[in-house]
């Protein structure tokens, strides 16, 4: 299958086009490059460089490489971000995928599979989290991408739009050659950090609160693998066969460990301390968040293969301790 990927020079959307190339797919990628990297690419890959906003570009696009399904990786992913600067989330998390699937159905690509968050949940008075939890976002960039889930089902409704959501946790780890990974400027995910203060590249990592209600006193998150997430992405494919469908499902091991464990677990692969400092709590953290992901196990026969912390930070660890500068090395 021909499919545009939205995005797909940054972090999960590369290691996404890698595992479609080797599954048979043809990928064509769309990114502006504001966060992607065209060294994260395979060679001889179609590539454009353009703004989803850019009506004309994505109808060139539909009409040249005969595109069937869309995958959208473009989002804006910081939390914090979003609360300061909340209009450029509203613009490039929603408005912006609003013009792509306008410029779908007018060339009659009706498949979508789209890249989404348990952000969506907010603060949950349940876990593990399961699809049919209420949502309640508690910053726009949760907020933006349930609002994008709302516009799929109504295009499903309107239009024979056929989509799926796929509700990540803590996307981590490297592709296992270790020739693509994270590199996100600035970068705010735990396990690059607590690698890059190990690797003794900046302050000492920063750990919000010690006093929450779990075992150690930190928070506790699931880890998914980023490979293990892109192979539940094509697996979604078969479910958007037939028209006017949507599908939702949550991506994590179900099982979370703490800010402290992930700083071990860094210790344990590296041979290196991590040091780090206790600070005060950030707004809006919850003390635990971590999936049920027994609807992808069960509609996708989607199994995980990364299903050990220290295997995902080992993977992590390749990468970065290879490209001390990601990919500017």
């Amino acid at each position: 299958m021909k499919l545009l990927v939205v995005g797909g020079a940054g972090y999960i959307g590369s290691h996404c086009v890698r595992q479609l190339i080797a599954q048979g797919h043809e990928p064509v990628v769309l990114d502006n490059l504001s966060y992607g990297h065209m060294q994260a690419l395979p060679e001889g890959i179609a590539f454009y460089k353009g703004e989803l906003a850019d009506a004309e570009l994505l109808g060139r696009i539909f009409k040249t490489e005969k595109i069937e399904l869309v995958m959208h990786f473009a989002a804006f992913i910081n939390v914090g971000e979003s609360v300061t600067d909340p209009l450029k989330y509203y613009k490039n998390n929603l408005a912006d995928v609003i013009v792509l699937l306008k410029a779908m159905l007018e060339h009659g690509v009706k498949k979508f599979v789209f890249s989404s968050t348990c952000a969506i949940y907010g603060l949950p008075k349940t876990l593990p989290l399961s699809e049919d939890l209420p949502r309640a976002p508690i910053n726009p960039y949760g907020q933006t991408k349930l609002d994008v889930e709302t516009v799929l089902q109504d295009c499903v409704k309107a239009h024979g739009l056929s989509a799926c959501a796929l509700r990540y946790f803590n996307a981590s780890g490297a592709n296992e050659k270790g020739d693509i990974g994270e590199d996100h400027k600035p970068e705010t995910h735990l396990i690059p950090l607590a690698i890059y203060a190990a690797m003794g590249k900046g302050k000492p990592l920063a750990v919000f609160g010690d006093d929450y209600h779990t075992p150690d006193g930190t928070c506790l998150r699931d880890y998914i693998h980023v490979d293990d997430l892109c192979r539940a992405h094509i697996l979604a494919f078969d479910k958007l066969k037939e028209p006017g469908v949507f599908v939702d499902y949550n991506l994590g091991k179900g099982k979370p460990f703490s800010v402290l464990e992930v700083i071990k677990g860094v210790e344990a692969v590296s041979g290196l301390k991590v040091p780090y400092s206790i600070g005060p709590r950030r707004a809006g953290d919850p003390d635990a968040l971590y999936a049920d992901s027994s609807k992808a196990v069960r509609e996708l026969n989607w199994q995980i293969q990364y299903t050990q912390l220290n295997d995902i930070i080992a993977s992590a660890w390749q990468w970065h301790s290879t490209h001390l500068d990601g990919y500017g090395a």
